[in-house]
Parts: structure tokens; sequence; C-alpha cells
């Protein structure tokens, strides 16, 4: 399907212009392009008349393209740009824990209480890992952590792929927390940001593109 080629070529020059030169002007074109391509597949996936889950997942996808988009017009690297990001993705996170809320009742917080445990021991070594670094931004730190561990564990209750896709998702979200607050840098970091970020945006698309095919249409 078109829209699935498009993403992939989009990707893959994405990620190699981020190994070769990050934050240069293909980096830069390629990465705003990414989120508007996984809404597309997602319209292109989903029935008709589209479901609460997808109006929901295509706000989530707005805000994440927004989180992309906004800090370009703010000094690089500040803290304004920074702010612009992280606001635009906890409402990307809330809109994406207002979709998958439904769910809840077959996630493991019903099903396997226990298994919420990891989620919470690794939302704490995250923050006291970044706290040292954080400053005043540890409660916006704190704030955007809960909302991405309560997103991750409600995917759980959708199926494998969108749990393994939260995850993923929560990978993506923590290697930035690491690189700013606590000066952890991986060889070829942005590119593992960028990879984990759209693998597992893209999981959790397709996941409820899924999910949205498979449902019995709601009664008029």
């Amino acid at each position: 399907m078109p829209a699935l080629v498009a993403l992939v070529v989009v990707t893959v020059v994405h990620l190699v212009a981020q190994g070769v030169a990050p934050g240069g002007v293909l980096a830069d074109l390629t990465q705003v392009l990414l989120m508007p391509l996984l809404a597309w597949l997602l319209l292109t996936t989903a029935r008709l008349p589209r479901s609460r889950l997808v109006r929901l997942t295509l706000l989530a996808l707005l805000l994440s393209w927004l989180g992309d988009t906004l800090p370009r017009f703010v000094a690089e690297g500040s803290a304004a740009g920074f702010g612009l990001m992280l606001g635009c993705f906890l409402l990307a996170q809330i809109a994406y824990a207002a979709a998958l809320a439904p769910f809840v009742g077959r996630s493991i917080v019903r099903t396997r209480p226990a298994l919420v445990v990891p989620y919470v021991l690794a939302l704490v070594v995250l923050v006291a890992v970044t706290a040292g670094g954080a400053g005043a931004m540890l409660p916006a730190v704190v704030v955007y952590g809960l909302a991405i561990v309560t997103m991750a564990v409600l995917a759980t209750g959708l199926d494998r792929v969108a749990t393994v896709g939260a995850i993923v998702f929560l990978v993506s979200d923590a290697l930035i927390a690491l690189r700013a607050f606590a000066d952890v840098e991986l060889p070829l970091h942005s590119v593992l940001v960028m990879l984990t970020y759209v693998v597992g945006q893209g999981l959790l698309v397709a996941a409820i593109a899924h999910r949205d095919r498979t449902a019995q249409p709601s009664p008029a």
C-alpha cells in the first residue's frame, strides 16, 4: 500500500540522515513527515465511519507531529523548545491513554496486576537517574513518565503488538530523558531515538487499525 511504502522510505532516509548529519536539513524535513505518513496509513487501513479509537489515535499523531515541529520555531536547544516538545508529547500520551482506556478490562491491570510492577519500577529508575539533571523540570518529567507508563499499561489490553509498540515508544522517550538530564549519549543516539519512536508508534497504529477493522460496528 502506498502509505506504508512511503512511511518505510521516509523512515529509512531519515535514519540515515540522522546518522550522517543529525540536525541537518534532510533529517529535519523527513522527521516532520513521519507522523503525517503514519496518520495516512491509519486512515487508509481503518474502517468508516471513524471510531472513537481511531479519532483519538489521529489526535495523538497530530500532537506528536506538533512535538516534532513546533520546537523548530524557537532557538535550537533552548528550554522553550524542550518545553514545547514535552508538552505536545504529554498531550499525545494522554490522547493515546484515552483511546486505550476502554480496553482496561483486558489489560494487565485487571488480568495480571503483578505485571504492572515492572512498568512502575522502570519509571522509578528513570526518575532516579534523571532527577539530578532535571532540576526545576523534575515535576514535569514525573508527570510525563506517569502518562507514558499509563499508556503502555493500557496498551496491554489491546493486543501483543500494541504492548510491544508502547514499550518501544517508552524506550524512545527514556533515551531522550537520559541524554537531556543524565548526559547519557549512546553511539548513534539520535538514530536509536527516532528508530524506537517510529517503530513504537507504528506498532501502536497497526494494532489500533487491526482492532478497528475487526471490531463489531456500533448500532446506529
